[in-house]
């Protein structure tokens, strides 16, 4: 396939993919009678030309335009709050998420709460609060600017409490985009931080979701494709950037948020807690966990590292040569090998072990996984 050309999923949802895609949406809310939009987005891309541009271009078709982006890099509850408020007031009919996850996230969780209004927390799918959510909810679009966490794709919100920073995972297949506008000239401008970072949360969604122990051969699947894709691309896209590698980036971050409906894994809940309490980024939380993490599920399931070894077109097909390959890739890209480089101290671990336990993405892992486990894990990576 060519990267020049827009071509058009059904799977999750409707995805139109390819460079100038993203200049579709004006013409889409004038054929769907959306007349008022509100841009869910974070602070930094409200700034950046390619937004700017697509205000201009939605406004051109004579509709009324709010943007929200009071939003924090890891999302909490008042962050919604303040989101569904904007849309009351400014009497919004649909809402688009445009940016990484924080901002889908937060776009997500406003669309949930715009006719649901109990506290948002009711609705935790780890409590089982979706079967709450039974109103119909606004028209939903995702426009991505990372390939990192695939939440284009998604149909939950992960947000935090503003006062204890545990996450909360709002889930509905009522929360799918309606549409997606998966444009990768939008990821061209990244910085290599950023597409370094992100990548490997998408390499994380995949790996995980592959050795999730959750049964789900299309997934699996899916997974192994995103393996391939981000061995593929992810240092260029890092290092020297073209179409060809940020499309390839783009793919395999949303395979991995499909993926990951078969669940995650310790990785995960080593990183949750790097972002609840030392608001770490997301995706560098996983890049510095993921070897540790991986390591730790070889034992037992050395069928599953022999084909993402394969996949990976590793000399050794090993779960050892996999996690060479992780640090290898790591420090090709530019990610610490080791937490103290994000600020981790000794004295925080035993708070980081509680908050992984507590965690909802370990029980998918293969193996189950203690706290002394957790514990072992970050010193190992301290």
């Amino acid at each position: 396939m060519t990267f020049e050309s827009i071509y058009q999923y059904n799977f999750p949802t409707i995805i139109r993919f390819g460079a100038g895609a993203s200049k579709e949406l004006g013409d889409y809310l004038v054929k769907n009678n959306l007349k008022a939009p509100l841009f869910v987005t974070d602070n930094m891309v409200v700034q950046l030309s390619f937004f700017k541009e697509i205000m201009q271009d939605v406004r051109k078709k004579n509709l009324s335009v709010e943007v929200f982006s009071e939003i924090h890099k890891n999302p909490v509850k008042s962050d919604v709050y303040k989101g569904t408020d904007l849309y009351d007031e400014t009497q919004r009919d649909c809402i688009i998420g445009i940016g990484g996850g924080a901002a889908m996230d937060v776009a997500r969780a406003i669309v949930l709460r715009i006719n649901h209004r109990e506290d948002l927390f009711k609705y935790d799918d780890l409590i089982g609060g979706d079967i709450y959510v039974t109103n119909e909810v606004p028209h939903f679009i995702t426009i991505p600017t990372t390939a990192g966490t695939g939440s284009e794709v998604g149909r939950s919100a992960i947000i935090a409490d503003d006062e204890t920073h545990q996450k909360k995972i709002l889930f509905s297949p009522k929360l799918l985009a309606k549409i997606i506008f998966a444009d990768p000239l939008l990821t061209m401008d990244l910085p290599p931080f950023v597409t370094a970072a992100t990548g490997m949360d998408a390499l994380t969604h995949n790996m995980e979701a592959y050795l999730a122990k959750t049964p789900h051969p299309l997934c699996e699947g899916i997974a192994l494709e995103g393996i391939a894709l981000i061995s593929e691309a992810l240092e260029q896209a890092v290092n020297k950037p073209d179409l060809g590698s940020r499309s390839k980036m783009l793919i395999a971050s949303l395979m991995g948020a499909v993926a990951f409906q078969k669940g995650l894994g310790v990785v995960h809940s080593l990183a949750h807690p790097l972002s609840s309490l030392l608001d770490t980024h997301h995706g560098l939380a996983n890049a510095v966990n993921i070897p540790y993490g991986i390591a730790f599920n070889i034992k037992g399931f050395e069928n599953k590292f022999k084909r993402i070894a394969r996949t990976l077109g590793l000399e050794q097909e090993t779960g050892e040569a996999v996690v060479e390959y992780l640090f290898d890739l790591n420090s090709k890209i530019n990610i610490p090998h080791k937490l103290n480089a994000l600020g981790v101290r000794p004295e925080h671990i035993e708070t980081l072990a509680d908050l992984a336990i507590a965690d909802f993405a370990h029980p998918n892992n293969p193996k189950p996984v203690t706290r002394e486990d957790f514990k072992q894990l970050y010193l190992q990576a301290l």
